[in-house]
Parts: C-alpha cells; structure tokens; sequence
C-alpha cells in the first residue's frame, strides 16, 4: 500500500487524529453519496426504460466512483463515517424515493442530475487543491465523469422543459434548502480539510 502524504503545499497534516476525524465523515458523504447516485440510476432506468442502457452505465461508475473514494480512506487509515452519511443524505433520499414512487422523473432528475451532482462537483473541485496525493488523482478522475452525468439530466429536462416546468420549480423549493442545511452540517469538517467556506458556499440567484 502506498503510504500516505504528511503534509501538502497547504501545510496539512493528513495524519493528524483532527484531520482524520473530520475526514471520517467527509469521506463518509462522498462514498454515500455515490451509494445514491448508484441506486438512483437505477431507479431511474426503471422510470425510462428507453434510456435503461445509459442509466445503468451512469450507475457503473458510480459504483466506481464509490470504491474509488474508499481506497482514499484506507489510505489514510481511516473508517468512513456511514451513520453519518446515511443521515446527512436522508432527507434528499427520502424526496427521490417519493418522487419516484409518483413517477415524477422531472423531479428525480433535479434531485439526482442536478442537485447531487452539482454538490458533488463543487465539492469535488474544492477538495482536489488541498487533497492528499493519493486522493486527488481519484478526485480528479470522479469529478470528470461528474460532468457528462450532469450534462444527461440537464438535457433531458431541457428537451422536455415545457411539459415538466412547473415540477422543477417545486421540486428545486423543496430540496434547494435542504442542500444549505447540509452545507451548514458539514462546515467545521471542511475547514479542517482546507476548503474554502466562500467556495463552499455558491450564491444561487
């Protein structure tokens, strides 16, 4: 096993017991997060059973993506945080579920293609300059593939805006506040790691 960077331009001690600390948990989120992103492509096949084959390839790297971030864990040594993750995803997992058993694709679609992919880049792209070595190339090759998932929701929604317009704007005030709840859960973790809270923190007009 390679052994782990020390410290980083950003004088860093990646293997401070603070720095682990808060990294059980960041971790934690990232491996969930894929977890979701995961199941929620495959549910999503299910919903449109004509694009089965693309969200099942989406859901295959995600399930990459997931394994990905927990060798970054066990390079540090450290135990992710799943309680933690679980909780700090429950009320997004709860709203996808809901609106996929109402066969509300629009609104799964801002949830997962949108909303959670979004987060995951920023936040991605936040962490990539104060990771570890081993970390940030996984990072930087997660955060590419992040990109075309959220190219194939805004696409679909784009093509379909008309019909579905009104159930995007309820379905971005029912979970846009939640993802500043979560940003605010996870402040003190992320400073610990190095990531800006301005960067952290998008305005959305």
């Amino acid at each position: 096993m390679q052994m782990p960077q020390t410290q980083a331009i950003s004088g860093i001690d990646f293997c401070s017991e603070v720095y682990k600390d808060a990294y059980s948990r960041i971790d934690g989120i990232v491996i969930e997060g894929e977890q979701e992103a995961y199941e929620n492509y495959i549910r999503l096949g299910e919903l449109l059973p004509e694009h089965q084959d693309d969200f099942s390839r989406l859901s295959k790297m995600e399930a990459r993506h997931k394994k990905g971030f927990e060798a970054c864990g066990r390079n540090l040594n450290v135990n992710w945080d799943l309680d933690f993750a679980r909780q700090f995803f429950a009320d997004l997992h709860h709203n996808f579920q809901a609106a996929a058993a109402n066969n509300q694709v629009a609104t799964c679609l801002v949830i997962q293609s949108l909303i959670i992919e979004c987060f995951a880049i920023a936040a991605y792209n936040i962490y990539i300059p104060v990771a570890d070595d081993f970390a940030r190339k996984i990072t930087e090759s997660v955060v590419k593939d992040e990109y075309t998932h959220l190219n194939y929701g805004e696409e679909w929604l784009k093509a379909h805006f008309e019909e579905v317009k009104s159930e995007i704007q309820t379905a971005n005030r029912q979970n846009l506040p939640i993802v500043w709840r979560m940003l605010n859960k996870v402040d003190k973790d992320a400073a610990v790691l190095g990531m800006e809270k301005e960067a952290a923190h998008p305005k959305i007009s």
